[in-house]
């Protein structure tokens, strides 16, 4: 799946709330678009996730204007007032309510079983506010896949948690990796490091497989979610709503 944001934006220049932007993401290389200010990361990720119209330019799933497609494809993930956890919310708490989200099981032991198989677990007590922002990333874009039908995401600003760039984007560039088109909406400053990182990536024909049954450690992002031997399978009967705002709550 590649998506494709052509020419967007919101409002007129000068000071317009979404400049013109553009990138092109596709799986094994993430899509990059750099903008600043308060407000602008928000809307480029909701046009980008075709939850909001752009007033000048397109947005393209595989060459063609579907917002409804690119919203049953596409998981916001981390856009402040859209789809972010609570500070305060442990790590458990998260997966809890993520799983009841994407209709599986949110039992303790299921909990606890997501954790584990994404490296997590000694995180689980601690509240997402206090995480390395690796971690936090890496928790969320792995939920957001448990969802039924999600092989996109578009991630919102991780650079205003700290931390290295260098550090988180290797969570998104080996997600990218596993067949999922990655957008990435940052900094001016975030975007250069990226791009640069960027240029060291091989084409996703050219790379090896990745082995979904290798061990790794909690910074090394591998494997799919919700496809491992030991992921809880979706329930017989209807789970309980999520609380966590996410943008299906909103």
């Amino acid at each position: 799946m590649t998506l494709e944001l052509d020419h967007v934006g919101i409002g007129e220049e000068p000071g317009a709330a979404l400049p013109v932007v553009s990138a092109v993401a596709a799986p094994g290389r993430p899509g990059v678009v750099a903008v600043e200010t308060e407000q602008s990361p928000v809307l480029a990720s909701l046009v980008a996730g075709g939850r909001m119209r752009p007033d000048t330019g397109r947005l393209l799933l595989d060459g063609h204007e579907d917002p409804a497609a690119v919203r049953r494809s596409v998981a916001l993930v981390d856009t402040p007032g859209v789809a972010e956890p609570f500070p305060v919310l442990r790590l458990e708490q998260i997966v809890r309510e993520e799983l009841a989200f994407a209709g599986r099981r949110p039992n303790r032991e299921h909990v606890t079983t997501v954790l584990d198989e994404l490296g997590l677990r000694q995180y689980a007590a601690t509240p997402v506010q206090r995480v390395p922002t690796a971690v936090r990333i890496r928790l969320l874009v792995e939920l957001a896949l448990l969802r039924d039908g999600v092989t996109g995401l578009v991630v919102t600003s991780p650079e205003r948690h700290g931390g290295a760039v260098e550090e988180w984007f290797q969570v998104l560039r080996d997600v990218a990796r596993r067949d999922v088109t990655v957008v990435l909406v940052t900094s001016k400053a975030a975007a250069a490091t990226v791009e640069r990182l960027l240029d060291t990536v091989e084409p996703l024909d050219r790379v090896d497989p990745i082995d979904p049954t290798q061990t790794e450690d909690p910074e090394d992002v591998a494997r799919p979610a919700g496809t491992e031997p030991g992921l809880p399978s979706a329930p017989s009967g209807t789970a309980d709503p999520a609380t966590v705002p996410t943008e299906a709550t909103t």
